[in-house]
């Protein structure tokens, strides 16, 4: 696997932890559909809410809200929708984006931009 993607899977792993220790409910990680691809599926206060992760090791070429375009939206969309058909849920849903920033000492913060699109 290239070093991009452990990077990203560590990060996804990092997100997904962070929002467990806010009282968020892990349901499913990198889920896919097509191709499309889900990376976190949490529930909290009974909404679903389906979460692109994206890592930054700094902010120079932008934050990580900005990579998420309309295509990739589109698509999860998509497939949030086939999995809402899978389990049959039918409450409210929320589309997040968790960026996950390393700085030059190795520190990890987060920005959580809830209800991001839709």
């Amino acid at each position: 696997m290239a070093e991009h993607n452990d990077t990203g899977r560590l990060a996804e792993q990092l997100a997904a932890d962070w929002l467990v220790g806010r009282g968020y409910e892990l349901l499913d990680q990198n889920y896919r559909h097509g191709y499309a691809e889900i990376d976190l599926i949490m529930k909290h206060k009974g909404i679903l809410i389906f979460v692109e992760v994206k890592f930054r090791s700094g902010t120079g070429f932008g934050f990580a809200e900005e990579f998420v375009d309309s295509t990739k939206k589109r698509l999860l969309v998509k497939a949030a929708d086939y999995y809402i058909y899978e389990i049959d849920w039918k409450k409210d849903i929320r589309f997040d984006i968790i960026g996950v920033y390393r700085d030059k000492a190795g520190t990890v913060n987060f920005r959580h931009f809830e209800d991001a699109f839709y």
